[in-house]
């Protein structure tokens, strides 16, 4: 199994922490996300490879499959995921945004569900959410379930009844999946946009995110997230 990193953009809510660098490669406590997320996906993965846009020189050295995105500045995560067209059509392809860590647990996880689609989702988002939102509702996303299959994803709530959880940004693809994401892709569509096609056509596994995890957008995720970074450290 291979697993991609999508780190193509720009990643410009993180202010000057990204003047230099994609997202992936800032580091808090010692280390960058990329290392992070590079030591839990080989808990399945035999090659791991990272989509490049932004300052893709940064990955230069790195004993990394690389792929590119030239249109990084004008298009989605996507497009992004495209340019792994020849892995995604070959094997199942774990695939993680550059800005979130997670513990190699939750890749195992990933790696042994079933159906063609399967997400990685935390069913207790709210608590993170409202230590790093105002008003968590402003940034949630829609999620709900039937069962263990997700039946609706990446729409606005307008209430906490109408999410189930939070996808974290970590999933996996099998070939027929992707030939699927292909035919329906519409220019301009983002990630949520594309797995909330897919939910309707295949059958999109949920997966609880197992043990700590975070995401990091803002400057001031930086600090709210050493504490789980700390604990992955530690569970290596």
């Amino acid at each position: 199994m291979k697993a991609l990193v999508l780190a193509a953009g720009r990643g410009s809510r993180l202010g000057d922490a990204t003047d230099d660098r994609p997202k992936c490669l800032i580091e808090v406590e010692g280390s960058s996300l990329l290392h992070r997320q590079v030591r839990a996906l080989r808990a399945c993965a035999d090659e791991i490879g990272v989509v490049t846009g932004w300052r893709a020189e940064a990955f230069d050295g790195l004993d990394l499959t690389r792929f590119h995105n030239p249109r990084w500045a004008s298009t989605t995560m996507v497009e992004s995921l495209a340019a792994a067209t020849r892995w995604l059509t070959r094997e199942p392809v774990i695939v993680s945004y550059g800005d979130i860590v997670y513990s190699a647990e939750s890749v195992r996880r990933l790696a042994t569900a079933g159906g063609d689609v399967a997400v990685v989702y935390d069913p207790d988002w709210e608590a993170l959410w409202r230590g790093r939102f105002a008003d968590p509702l402003a940034d949630a996303e829609t999620f709900r379930l039937d069962g263990d299959r997700v039946v609706e994803i990446g729409g606005r709530p307008t209430t906490t009844a109408e999410v189930q959880g939070q996808y974290t940004g970590l999933f996996r693809l099998t070939p027929h999946a992707w030939s699927v994401a292909s035919a329906t892709h519409v220019p301009g569509l983002d990630m949520t946009g594309l797995l909330s096609r897919l939910v309707r056509e295949l059958t999109v596994t949920a997966v609880p995110v197992a043990g700590p995890w975070f995401e990091f957008d803002h400057p001031s995720d930086v600090v709210a997230g050493r504490g789980v970074l700390k604990a992955l450290d530690e569970g290596t």
